[in-house]
């Protein structure tokens, strides 16, 4: 039984399908404590979530994928960048779950790792569709949109960018909980602050929520990689609320929750030039992660958070 699950057993009525592997692992940072000389921090490995395709989109997709096929999809068609995680997670779990998949891509700046990504999309079999413009990625989608429906005789299931849905967002309530029973357990204290990129907002909304349901006291700071239209702080709450009442509605045991703005700090100062465009911050922070603890990051997403926190330390002696 998952940690959600088992904390709020009326919750496991809601659809869910075992993709990962968790818990995931975390580990002391003690190299790269020693070179910032600053003790107590820790890396949560969500990049080691899963065997055919790792990172934080398969915690998303064991409640996404578990609802289509419970309202009887045959086909989903997800949307993102040239180089999507999401996109590429989706195309190979939804393949492995019998779907039929659709990617709807858009141009973003180049970095080598779209063209990995893009290979690896058309490996899986997915059918991809890329437009050069947001306006045209809209029009786009309801003509796929439409097509499927009439070619499989029933609605495809639309999963939104970065898997950033209600049920989305529950898979990171659960990764909270997650979290406290590896706190409970003595693998690490209870984080002061938890670093993490801020893209289409899933991620976010709903381990913060987690927090707040598990009783956590841990702060977010959420580093945008993202134009703020897209992620900002209104739409942030909808998505919070939003899946807070869809939980409560499962099970009405699960709180009522809120943030302040102590809880949540969300950090443009690291966004650069625009999506996709890896920051000169972002380059020399993949270094220092790589050379101290063997770990990778990409530029677009985790790169740019850990420059936040690197920036943070440097600042004020304290990630604080």
């Amino acid at each position: 039984m998952i940690p959600l699950f088992k904390a709020y057993p009326a919750l496991n009525s809601i659809p869910y399908c075992s993709l990962g592997v968790f818990p995931t692992p975390v580990t002391r940072a003690e190299k790269l404590s020693l070179s910032l000389n600053r003790d107590g921090l820790f890396i949560k490995r969500d990049d080691l979530s899963g065997t055919l395709y790792g990172g934080n989109k398969l915690r998303k997709l064991e409640f996404i994928l578990a609802d289509a096929s419970q309202k009887g999809s045959k086909r989903l068609i997800t949307s993102g960048a040239a180089g999507s995680n999401h996109a590429l997670a989706t195309a190979l779990y939804g393949k492995e779950a019998g779907f039929k998949v659709v990617l709807m891509l858009m141009e973003q700046p180049f970095n080598p790792k779209i063209a990995d990504n893009l290979l690896a999309d058309f490996g899986s079999g997915a059918e991809m569709f890329l437009d050069n413009t947001y306006e045209e990625h809209l029009n786009s989608m309801q003509r796929v949109i439409e097509l499927y429906k009439n070619i499989d005789d029933c609605d495809p299931y639309i999963i939104p960018p970065g898997g950033s849905s209600i049920y989305g967002a529950v898979g990171y309530v659960n990764a909270a909980f997650e979290l406290r029973d590896q706190i409970d357990n003595g693998l690490l204290p209870e984080p002061s602050v938890i670093y993490l990129p801020l893209g289409t907002m899933g991620t976010v909304a709903g381990l913060l929520l987690g927090l707040k349901a598990a009783g956590l006291k841990t702060r977010l700071n959420a580093v945008s990689v993202v134009p703020s239209f897209i992620a900002n702080r209104e739409k942030f709450t909808r998505l919070f609320n939003d899946t807070n009442e869809f939980l409560r509605i499962n099970d009405p045991a699960f709180p009522v929750c809120s943030f302040s703005d102590d809880d949540l700090i969300i950090n443009n100062r690291h966004f650069g030039e625009g999506y996709g465009i890896i920051t000169r911050e972002a380059i020399l922070s993949i270094d220092i992660l790589s050379r101290t603890e063997g770990i990778t990051l990409d530029g677009v997403y985790t790169g740019k958070a850990f420059s936040a926190f690197l920036a943070d330390i440097e600042k004020t002696g304290s990630s604080d």
